[in-house]
């Protein structure tokens, strides 16, 4: 068989990238549940039809058909296709409709799954990748709080794998109210497209940005002009809510949809000030062109990995989902989990401790005496010390060898008879520093931040 090729866009890691990967995903879900997020899962394919609602193109979707023999020739069925799911909204939003009556509202969720995209793979961006989501769904209306919550939790979860190497987070908030309330006070009405064009400026620059807004949205020049001085407006304290309100003065601009998504953002702005200082950062130019987000929008990026793009975004949307009798907004964001992980190994700032959980590895003195190795391994497994036992009962040297390229810190050697019959003690080596002494497997422990393989900034 000749050497397989890698397939483009679907990352495998090797093992101590699995183990980085794995305290990515551990240390979100702790922190989910922290704030009370329950778990779900969804399954992997939803139909065609409803994977197409939210604007994206059959490009996008791997489709999967149902191939049916009529007249000797295989034809897909429409009617039958499915498709992968590509994000985690869609298949939520589904199911909170399918089990609206066996929940408790406002449901407060968190999703850890694979998801696949059919998009030129590039450096950040793959076909098969993992997302973490977390969002807040009420049955008729969602309290504003849960806008400031939601983003609050993301920061808290970035910030504890700041713990072990991920560079700081910047999570840039906006309020759609305010964009179409400003949009709407300087006479432009095509606020979508305003908010698509607005949402290529980091893409293009501002100069294509407004060419754009009048061939594309009918805006006059100084319009254009009105909407990226909105759009650069930033900063981390409730001063910027004074600098848009002057702006919008100016253009006589103030609406009452202006004023009540400035309240909002002001809101959100002061309490991440307090719970997250400099992390949240209100910055007019995010617009997530999306036209299902109603409120608040929340793009992050790692700090000095600017050109990654964003790792975490999401926003409020009033009609997550709607059974045309009842409707359930929510708000919510979703990390990019593969992204992430693929810049913290590929920037070499992070590594595991050791490729392998084993903490130890169980040396065989001979096959006949293989069941007294499987002995000590039972029992320092039964205390929660992740062991292995040698594979073959080569000479010790060559065990420590084996155990040294597996990054195995302690090699145990099974006591043995001596000339008089009895039994010596067992000895366990750190093959680090070469220290051997006698041990006990009902006793002995390996020093806590050798038992299991850790995550660690890379020197």
């Amino acid at each position: 068989m000749a050497k397989p090729t890698p397939l483009s866009g679907f990352p495998e890691w090797l093992p101590d990238g699995r183990i980085v990967e794995q305290h990515v995903l551990d240390t979100l879900r702790h922190t989910f549940e922290l704030h009370g997020f329950a778990g779900i899962e969804t399954r992997a394919v939803e139909p065609l039809d409803q994977l197409l609602r939210k604007g994206e193109t059959s490009k996008e979707v791997y489709v999967l058909s149902r191939l049916q023999e009529e007249g000797g020739t295989a034809r897909a069925s429409s009617e039958k296709q499915l498709g992968l799911h590509f994000d985690l909204t869609v298949p939520f939003a589904r199911y909170v409709l399918e089990n609206a009556g066996k929940l408790a509202f406002p449901l407060k969720r968190y999703q850890i799954q694979k998801v696949w995209r059919g998009e030129r793979p590039q450096e950040g961006r793959f076909r098969e990748f993992i997302q973490a989501d977390i969002d807040v769904v009420g049955a008729g209306e969602l309290p504003y709080h849960f806008e400031v919550e939601a983003p609050l939790v993301m920061a808290e979860a970035l910030g504890a794998l700041s713990k072990i190497g991920l560079p700081p987070v910047r999570i840039l908030v906006n309020n759609r109210r305010v964009a179409e309330g400003f949009y709407r006070g300087i006479g432009l009405d095509d606020v979508e497209g305003v908010l698509r064009q607005i949402d290529k400026l980091d893409k293009i620059g501002p100069d294509k940005v407004s060419e754009l807004l009048v061939t594309e949205c009918g805006a006059t020049d100084d319009q254009a002009k009105a909407c990226l001085a909105l759009a650069s407006i930033s900063g981390s304290d409730v001063g910027v809510i004074a600098e848009v309100r002057a702006l919008a003065e100016s253009h006589g601009a103030v609406t009452e949809l202006l004023e009540t998504g400035l309240a909002e953002l002001e809101a959100l702005i002061a309490a991440a000030s307090e719970r997250a200082p400099g992390v949240v950062v209100a910055d007019l130019k995010i617009a997530r062109g999306l036209d299902y987000y109603t409120g608040s929008v929340y793009e992050t990026v790692l700090v000095g990995h600017e050109q990654l793009g964003s790792v975490c975004s999401g926003g409020r949307y009033d009609t997550l989902a709607s059974d045309g009798k009842n409707t359930y907004p929510g708000v919510g964001l979703s990390i990019g989990v593969s992204r992430l992980v693929s810049r913290l190994l590929s920037a070499e700032l992070v590594q595991a401790t050791r490729p392998v959980p084993s903490a130890v590895l169980v040396a065989v003195s001979s096959e006949e005496e293989r069941a007294a190795s499987d002995a000590v391994a039972t029992a320092l497994r039964a205390r929660d010390i992740p062991v292995e036992v040698a594979p073959s009962a080569a000479r010790f040297g060559k065990q420590i060898k084996y155990a040294d390229r597996r990054g195995i810190p302690f090699v145990w050697f099974p006591g043995s008879a001596g000339e008089d019959g009895a039994v010596g003690a067992d000895q366990v080596k750190d093959i680090r520093s070469g220290d051997q002494v006698d041990a006990d497997a009902a006793t002995w422990e390996p020093p806590a931040e050798d038992r299991w393989p850790r995550v660690v900034p890379k020197a």
